[in-house]
């Protein structure tokens, strides 16, 4: 019968290998492989966003088309199911975009534009109704002014600004050329937009189509199928009910202001729906345009809190019932995600980033929710 082997130390400082059937006690332990993002991944991330930065004339369309199609495609699968061919479908839906466009700058861009003509006086009247609601902050004021002139004078007593300042005029039609150039520009992309979005309607599932052909067995195929459908399904369901939404609450507002005795509600009720596309920011802003919109329209403070009370009532009842009603907890994004994100491309695209924030981290979610080593930025972005 074999006996048992027992273990002989070995000691610290021999060469020599232990004998057969001896363990060494004082053996190293293996290292553990740590793991860490590859170098190369960091690169590839860096060198994407100053691409995106750099290239944003060029992307940025494209972006836009992209998420725009998204959001009409279910005007397109509707007349899909009244089989009308998808070309058909595509100049429908495109003239439907192209006609409420066009009615949205007349309605929106000559108001806006005579309302900027007379900002002077808005101000001028602005200072005025402030002077006579606050009296007591206005003498405050004029007694702090008082008193700076008074630190204004010289040693020997003489003012130092007793001297009349000359008067110097510039002649500078940059302002003028400047703002030619940025109207020509945007009508440029506009126009790209447009092109791209007809394109994209137009083409119907090509892309899905050539994904599929390029697959090697059947189960791919069908999972590419099943997850590209998923995606726009999901993308572009959040994208129409946020734009419906934007919609009906800026002609809530239009009405309430309307009723109210607003001039130009038209005019607001577009700016609500447009800036509600930006998170945080968008309610913001118009709070504070309709409260000053309010002051210059009525003579006392209750009633110029009316305007900026009735669209933040109906914002508050819009994002916290009716919005996570209607998109349900699966497109619910978390507060802080929507944050970070808005700063991002707020900061890569300037504004047409920041309105492209929220869809564009709905469709980074939609996309983390079906791959499994992404899910957990996935949960990280949901609420």
């Amino acid at each position: 019968m074999p006996s048992a082997v027992t273990p002989t130390p070995v000691q610290d400082g021999d060469p020599a290998a232990a004998a057969p059937g001896e363990v060494p006690f004082d053996s190293p332990t293996p290292p553990q492989p740590v793991k860490t993002v590859p170098t190369q991944w960091i690169l590839i991330g860096l060198g994407t966003v100053a691409f995106m930065y750099f290239a944003r004339p060029v992307i940025l369309p494209v972006f836009i088309a992209i998420l725009s199609s998204m959001a009409l495609k279910p005007l397109m699968r509707g007349l899909a199911r009244l089989h009308v061919p998808t070309g058909f479908s595509a100049a429908i839906v495109f003239v439907i975009l192209v006609s409420v466009l066009v009615v949205g700058f007349f309605q929106l861009g000559r108001p806006a534009v005579a309302w900027i003509d007379d900002a002077p006086q808005h101000v001028a009247d602005l200072k005025s109704r402030i002077q006579r609601l606050y009296p007591n902050a206005v003498r405050m004021t004029n007694a702090v002014a008082a008193v700076t002139e008074l630190g204004a004078e010289s040693p020997d007593g003489k003012k130092m600004n007793q001297r009349a300042p000359q008067t110097v005029e510039i002649k500078d039609h940059s302002g003028a050329a400047s703002l030619l150039d940025w109207t020509e520009t945007v009508l440029a992309g506009l126009g790209e937009v447009l092109v791209l979005i007809y394109l994209i309607l137009a083409s119907g599932d090509l892309f899905l189509q050539k994904l599929v052909r390029v697959m090697p067995t059947l189960s791919d195929k069908k999972a590419a199928i099943e997850f590209s459908h998923e995606i726009q399904q999901s993308v572009s369901n959040y994208l129409f009910w946020v734009t419906i939404i934007n919609s009906c609450l800026g002609l809530l507002v239009a009405a309430g202001l309307y009723f109210i005795g607003v001039p130009r509600a038209g005019m607001w009720g577009m700016l609500v729906a447009i800036f509600n596309f930006v998170p945080y920011f968008g309610p913001v802003v118009m709070v504070g345009l309709l409260f000053v919109v309010g002051l210059l329209t009525f003579d006392t403070l209750s009633q110029g809190i009316m305007p900026a009370g009735w669209f933040l009532a109906l914002h508050l009842v819009e994002s916290n019932f009716v919005t996570p009603i209607l998109l349900g907890r699966r497109l619910t994004l978390n507060p802080v995600a929507i944050f970070i994100s808005l700063m991002f491309w707020l900061w890569l695209w300037g504004v047409p980033g920041a309105l492209l924030s929220a869809p564009i981290l709905v469709m980074v979610k939609a996309v983390c929710d079906r791959v499994p080593r992404a899910a957990y930025l996935g949960e990280l972005i949901g609420r």
